[in-house]
């Protein structure tokens, strides 16, 4: 994944400001920043659900602008909102996105992501129903059943408890040394420090991009909580 001078404006307010970097294959890439940092507008781009206003996005080789439905062939989205169908049972929810995937064994496939969520024995549950740990891991599980090249995470454990938590990033590290790239945001520095390497964003632009050693040790900080609050609040650039 490489992106150069991306750049998303709506009227006069510029929500991605000029940001370049790269994602390696297999890679688990952090995208933190505040509310408002940038994080889930450039998220949409990448996904090809929003049009760059300039710049350039290689996603799986594919250009954002000029094949963004192409890119949603390849890729796993979950964001951050709960996007699942409220009023259908986990086992349906589960059909109707392997219909939209064209997965060819459809039974099989939603059979494994009903393991994978650990709902086994709930199928037919209406998703309204489900906890938030419960609903954010069949989100999970439908985001990744088409076995996605990349998988996109906004925010993926906002809310649940910490045994959830960790479910999650055991799956996130499986998935990652399976060859899948994951790009995830997060408002959890500990999580933080499970990803390979983070970029930390400010009012649309990149300010730091490197592992978590390399931050700690770059900005003379014990924790990346301490990275992450000297930079977004001094603005410190790269």
């Amino acid at each position: 994944m490489v992106i150069e001078h991306l750049t998303k404006k709506f009227g006069d307010f510029t929500a991605v400001d000029d940001i370049s970097f790269s994602v390696n294959k297999g890679e688990i890439f952090g995208f933190l920043g505040a509310n408002g940092a940038g994080k889930s507008t450039t998220i949409r781009m990448l996904c090809g659900i929003l049009k760059p206003t300039s710049g350039r996005g290689l996603v799986g080789g594919v250009d954002i602008s000029k094949t963004p439905e192409k890119v949603k062939t390849f890729i796993g989205y979950m964001s951050q909102k709960f996007s699942l169908y409220d009023d259908l049972t986990i086992q349906e929810n589960l059909n109707f996105f392997a219909g939209i995937y064209q997965i060819s064994n459809r039974k099989e496939a939603v059979k494994r992501a009903i393991e994978s969520a650990g709902l086994t024995g709930k199928e037919k549950k209406i998703t309204g129903s489900l906890p938030v740990g419960w609903k954010q891991q069949l989100s999970l599980a439908s985001a990744v059943m088409h076995n996605p090249s990349i998988l996109f995470l906004d925010e993926p454990t906002s809310g649940v408890d910490p045994i959830t938590r960790r479910k999650f990033w055991e799956t996130i590290r499986k998935l990652s040394e399976a060859g899948t790239t994951v790009f995830v945001t997060t408002h959890y520095m500990m999580e933080a420090e499970y990803c390979d390497r983070l970029s930390i964003m400010r009012a649309g632009k990149v300010i730091a991009l490197g592992t978590p050693i390399e931050l700690k040790r770059k900005y003379e900080k014990k924790s990346l909580e301490d990275v992450f609050v000297s930079l977004v609040q001094k603005g410190v650039s790269k």
